[in-house]
């Protein structure tokens, strides 16, 4: 029997929460992209972590939230809309059929997450991880195009999908909201002393950019 929606938001939060205390402010430099996944998330809203948490804290949770969503959208798409499922059936094998898949198999923290660090002005990668993965995507025969007709029927599927993805995020900020005192207790234990360290070591070497011995 499927768990219902509730038990499963309570779980995301769960396993959330067990990560979080292995959770270090990032030390490389960051990208200039915003996260799409995470950017106004109306569910990062709903469990309280606003744009002041950061961005790493923010993505394990949005991403184990998402992943029950999808989940849900994939089951209805598969009872209710065939013209859908077969597009993505065939979607699905076009990607098994690829040499290398770096995307696959990660992590909630690193799900969704850009595959290769920013790179540095004037100082361009020999070769990145994306560009792997996109040489192996091209090497696959592209889906056979479709009528006009199956694409407009196609079209209104996809719709219907989005219609219910919206209705089950809906239900799903509810039910996180319930957990928001969980969330803050969480980001005020593990997460706020880590930054308030970093943002102390920052002042203290603006305050003294030279080293006391380089003058004896």
């Amino acid at each position: 029997m499927e768990r219902s929606l509730e038990t499963q938001v309570s779980q995301a939060v769960d396993a959330w929460l067990r990560w979080l205390p292995r959770w270090e402010p990032a030390t490389h430099r960051g990208r200039v992209a915003p996260c799409k996944r995470c950017l106004g998330s109306p569910v990062l809203e709903a469990a309280g972590l606003g744009s002041d948490v950061p961005h790493g804290v923010q993505h394990g949770l949005s991403t184990r939230v998402k992943t029950i969503i999808d989940r849900r959208v994939a089951r209805y798409t598969e009872l209710n809309l065939p013209m859908l499922q077969a597009e993505l059936d065939q979607q699905t094998a076009r990607n098994r059929a690829r040499s290398y898949r770096p995307d696959e198999g990660l992590e909630p923290e690193h799900e969704g997450m850009p595959l290769d660090p920013e790179p540095v002005p004037g100082a361009p990668f020999l070769f990145t991880i994306e560009g792997f993965a996109t040489e192996a995507a091209a090497d696959v025969p592209s889906l056979p195009p479709l009528s006009e007709e199956a694409k407009a029927a196609l079209r209104q599927e996809v719709a219907l999908a989005d219609d219910y993805a919206n209705m089950v995020g809906r239900e799903v900020c509810q039910l996180l909201a319930e957990h928001r005192m969980r969330v803050q207790r969480a980001v005020s234990k593990f997460v706020e002393p880590q930054v308030e360290n970093m943002l102390s070591e920052l002042t203290q070497s603006l305050d003294a950019p030279f080293d006391p011995r380089d003058f004896h």
